[in-house]
């Protein structure tokens, strides 16, 4: 069938995609591959065959081009699919290259605010849009920051994906099994949250999660992660509340 000179093949959008970013603190190749294989044994339906970025900027100097085919090689091997390397410097731009992987830029800012905030944390967390303070406050005042927020009022479907830029997101139906929902502020579910739920996506430690009904197969806040395997029994199907807390996920009932 011949096209049209103005019709295209194939139809290239630029969005926001849900992959993981393995930041490198320590390299150490089996060690890594190991951490992998236990997070895809775990939780297979959130990480096997993931696409994963490989972010060297928490290392001294970027591995030279056999290391760092060895830790894809492995990390292949442990279930996950290496797709691309997080901005950095020009040595990883020329890694990037040897290797035949993408540079993914969307990690630039996160990489350039971690490494400016490090000598002082205090003053980079106050500069982050929080829609609650951070010593646990109460939902109904979380719920009441509305800047530049999305609503979403229909049942979000397996395959399916929200994402809210700078502000919070709100769902008024429920989040299936297999959908995901990504705001750079908080997330307030009034349904059944089944699938993802990342909030903080830029870096907001203070974002923090709200659903009525707690099935989530991972929550995560400012990129720390939760798998439903790691939640007490005696929360799921509860009223629940996710937030940070010394970096690490902290989730309980609301009264």
């Amino acid at each position: 069938m011949q096209m049209n000179d103005y019709e295209q093949a194939g139809e290239l959008k630029i969005g926001q995609v849900g992959i993981a970013n393995l930041r490198i603190r320590s390299l150490d190749v089996p060690r890594l591959v190991q951490e992998m294989h236990e997070r895809v044994t775990r939780a297979p339906k959130m990480f096997a065959r993931a696409a994963v970025v490989l972010d060297f900027g928490g290392l001294s100097q970027v591995p030279d081009l056999p290391t760092a085919q060895a830790l894809i090689n492995g990390l292949r091997k442990a279930g996950v699919l290496p797709v691309a390397l997080a901005y950095g410097t020009t040595a990883t731009e020329q890694l990037a290259e040897q290797l035949g992987l993408p540079l993914l830029a969307k990690f630039r800012a996160q990489y350039e605010r971690d490494e400016a905030s490090a000598p002082a944390p205090a003053p980079a967390r106050r500069q982050a849009p929080a829609p609650a303070p951070a010593p646990a406050p109460a939902p109904a005042a979380a719920a009441g920051n509305s800047e530049s927020g999305k609503m979403h009022h229909a049942t979000v479907r397996s395959g399916q994906q929200l994402y809210a830029h700078n502000g919070d997101l709100t769902v008024l139906s429920t989040v299936g099994a297999g959908a995901e929902v990504i705001s750079d502020g908080s997330i307030h579910i009034y349904g059944t949250l089944r699938g993802r739920a990342l909030a903080g996506a830029q870096g907001n430690e203070n974002a923090r999660i709200f659903c009525r009904e707690f099935h989530a197969e991972l929550v995560a806040i400012a990129g720390r992660y939760k798998v439903l395997d790691d939640v007490p029994s005696q929360l799921r199907g509860k009223a629940v509340q996710v937030w940070l807390e010394h970096d690490q996920i902290m989730i309980a009932a609301l009264d």
